[in-house]
């Protein structure tokens, strides 16, 4: 049973602690229960009801309604509104009920809806990279389970690699070339295809070896695809171990080609870089960097 303290919910329902006290004292719309201490703290469904009363409070319900409202009519409420929402609040929290329900029909309708009218690379940034770092708060809380975990990086993936198969439209034959690929080790595969998408919508060249991918095989696919640049990222990887002597293995061994790392270990662990490794702080990062690099070379 997860635990969350009156900053846990404005965080993750985006309403300031003093407004929910405010809704406690005024309204009695929210009861939380108390420490020894008397300190608030809130369960999974305090949680649920103030995203609903949340989302009703921004489509013009005033508190004062709402605090009439039963469960039961404030849930129906909030299903006929999740059916096509339009602020990004108002889908994030959305998807997070579709989420904890599992219910990959409304997910999938609601993820449908924002990339028909915003686009798939908009979807992504405005929507699901916010969604995700709402699931990181609750995973740390303890209110998900691996199983929401699964579930959304499981839909998600199919919408990419779906995005990524409509970009059908041939290369040009002087398209920089990319390799990309996760290290053994390395979970972080929507991040992977994700820039796999970008560097596709920008009319690259992309090979993408996939995740846990040794070293070796690297080495093989570069000999074959011969890619002006690598990438890679660490996250997960090298967590337990330095990164260095697998930067300078690489590095060694593809002394001709550029790579490029990104990942939170790159962040962390004091590396000094080979001549041909640069480091790039995020996945927009790396889509500026083939830009820049595509660009030069039509503009000859």
């Amino acid at each position: 049973m997860a635990v969350y303290s009156i900053n846990d919910i404005e965080k993750l329902c985006g309403i300031k602690a003093h407004t929910i006290r405010i809704w406690e004292k005024r309204y009695n719309i929210i009861t939380p229960r108390r420490t020894e201490t008397n300190i608030r703290y809130y369960l999974d469904e305090d949680l649920q009801k103030i995203l609903n009363i949340s989302l009703l409070n921004r489509n013009n319900y005033k508190i004062s309604k709402i605090a009439k409202m039963n469960d039961s009519e404030m849930k129906r409420l909030v299903s006929e509104l999740s059916e096509v929402t339009i602020k990004t609040e108002d889908k994030l929290d959305s998807l997070m009920f579709a989420m904890l329900e599992l219910d990959e029909y409304k997910f999938n309708k609601i993820l449908e809806h924002n990339i028909s009218s915003k686009g798939f690379e908009a979807t992504m940034n405005d929507v699901v990279y916010p969604l995700m770092e709402k699931l990181s708060m609750m995973w740390i809380a303890g209110s998900i389970k691996s199983v929401h975990e699964n579930f959304v990086a499981n839909v998600i993936r199919r919408k990419t690699i779906v995005a990524i198969d409509n970009k059908t439209k041939e290369s040009h034959p002087n398209a920089k070339r990319f390799l990309i690929y996760l290290p053994e080790g390395e979970s972080h595969e929507l991040s992977l295809l994700f820039l796999h998408f970008l560097l596709k919508d920008l009319g690259l060249n992309v090979i993408n070896l996939g995740s846990d991918i040794p070293l070796i095989d690297v080495l093989e696919g570069q000999k074959i695809f011969k890619a002006n640049y690598i990438f890679t990222l660490f996250n997960d990887s090298f967590s337990q171990s330095p990164l260095q002597p697998y930067l300078n293995e690489l590095s060694r061994h593809l002394p001709n080609s550029k790579i490029l790392i990104s990942g939170y270990q790159t962040a962390i662990q004091n590396l000094e870089l080979p001549e041909n490794v640069s480091l790039l702080r995020s996945i927009s990062d790396v889509k500026t960097f083939a830009e820049n690099a595509n660009n030069k070379v039509f503009a000859k």
